[in-house]
C-alpha cells in the first residue's frame, strides 16, 4: 500500500509541467520518481489502457464540440450557398449536404442510394458540395461540373461523372461533357472563372472546420455522417430531424 501511494503521488507529480518538476525536485529525486512510475506501470499496464480510453473519449467530445460550433457559425455557407447545386425539393423541410469527389468509389456506390432517397422523400432538399481530394483529375472534374451550370447541364453531367466506370480523368471528363451535349470550348473557358476556384477553396475550408477529410461525408442538420451510408441509414437521420422538431440549422 505504501508503494501504491508513492506511485500515485509520483503519477500526479508527473502530470505537472517540467518547469515545476525542475523547480521542486533535484535530479536524484526526479530520477527516483521516474523509476517508481515506470515500475508501477509495468506492474499495472491496464492503467495505460484506461488512460488511453479516457483520452479517446475526451478527444471525441472535443471534436464533437468543435464540429457543433463550426456548423452553427457557418450554417449559411453549408446549407444555403448560392454556389452549390440543389437537387430534390428546393423548398424541402430538411436539407442533406453531401461532400463528394468524382473519383471516390464510395461516392459512386452511394449515388443510387442518394437518388433513391430523394425519389422516395419528396420533402428532402439535397445540396451537393464539390470536394475534390484525389488530385488533379478530380480538381478538373469538379471545376468542369461547376462550370456546366452556365449551360444548365450540371445535374445530368454530375450523374454521368459519378456513373463513369473507372477513374475520371481530364480526357474522360471532356468525353462525358461532349456526350451530355455541353459546348466544350465554352465549358473550358467557364472553368477559368475565379468564382469556381473560390467555391472549391471555400468547400475545402468548410471541410477543415468540420473535420471532414474524406468522401462521401453527409451533413443532416446538426449531424455529420462521415463515410458511405445506405439509404435506410440516411433516411433514419433525416426522419430523426423531423421527429425532434425539424431543422435547427438547415
Amino acid at each position: 500500500m505504501k508503494y501504491l501511494r508513492s506511485a500515485l503521488l509520483a503519477l500526479s507529480i508527473a502530470a505537472c509541467p517540467a518547469t515545476v518538476m525542475a523547480g521542486t525536485f533535484d535530479a536524484a529525486q526526479q530520477k527516483e520518481i521516474g523509476e517508481i512510475i515506470r515500475a508501477y506501470l509495468l506492474e499495472n499496464p491496464e492503467i495505460l489502457i484506461e488512460v488511453s480510453k479516457e483520452l479517446e473519449l475526451r478527444q471525441q467530445a472535443s471534436e464533437t464540440e468543435k464540429r457543433g460550433g463550426a456548423l452553427k457559425a457557418h450554417a449559411k455557407d453549408i446549407f444555403h450557398s448560392e454556389a452549390d447545386l440543389v437537387a430534390g425539393n428546393p423548398d424541402g423541410d430538411v436539407t442533406m449536404v453531401e461532400f463528394f469527389d468524382y473519383n471516390c468509389g464510395w461516392c459512386k456506390k452511394g449515388m443510387s442510394e442518394v437518388l433513391s432517397l430523394i425519389k422516395e422523400d419528396p420533402k428532402l432538399r439535397l445540396v451537393m458540395k464539390e470536394f475534390p481530394i484525389f488530385g488533379g483529375d478530380s480538381d478538373y472534374a469538379a471545376m468542369a461540373a461547376l462550370a456546366s451550370r452556365k449551360q444548365d447541364k450540371y445535374w445530368e453531367f454530375h450523374l454521368a461523372l459519378l456513373g463513369h466506370d473507372g477513374k475520371v480523368t481530364r480526357e474522360s471528363v471532356d468525353e462525358i461533357a461532349a456526350a451530355q451535349g455541353l459546348d466544350l470550348d465554352k465549358l473550358q473557358a467557364d472553368m477559368k472563372d475565379p468564382a469556381i476556384a473560390a467555391t472549391l477553396q471555400r468547400n475545402r475550408e468548410l471541410a477543415g472546420l468540420l473535420s471532414i477529410s474524406g468522401t462521401p461525408a453527409f451533413i443532416i442538420d446538426t449531424e455529420i455522417v462521415p463515410g458511405y451510408l445506405p439509404k435506410d441509414g440516411l433516411m433514419a437521420a433525416v426522419n430523426k430531424v423531423r421527429e425532434t422538431g425539424g431543422c435547427k440549422l438547415c
